[in-house]
């Protein structure tokens, strides 16, 4: 197997240094929501899930019901 030569190795590392630089810079442009709008955010989330897991359920009972009075089961 070849191995990788010290320069390689030390341009892994500066690649890999200025990929975390540039995340950290990243990061530091991003708006961050208020624990205000987040609250709000995760309620909304959370809802609809709910809702969503209650219509899905409810349509599964009615073709369950159905498919059982078509087929006499």
């Amino acid at each position: 197997m070849a191995q990788k030569s010290n320069t390689q190795k030390v341009e892994d590392k500066k690649s890999l240094t200025r990929y975390f630089r540039g995340v950290k810079r990243e990061f530091k442009r991003v708006v961050w929501p208020t624990k205000k709008q987040l609250t709000q955010y995760s309620l909304i989330v959370i809802f609809v899930s709910v809702v969503t897991a209650v219509f899905l359920y409810a349509v599964d009972f009615v073709f369950s019901h159905l498919m059982s009075f078509i087929l006499g089961l």
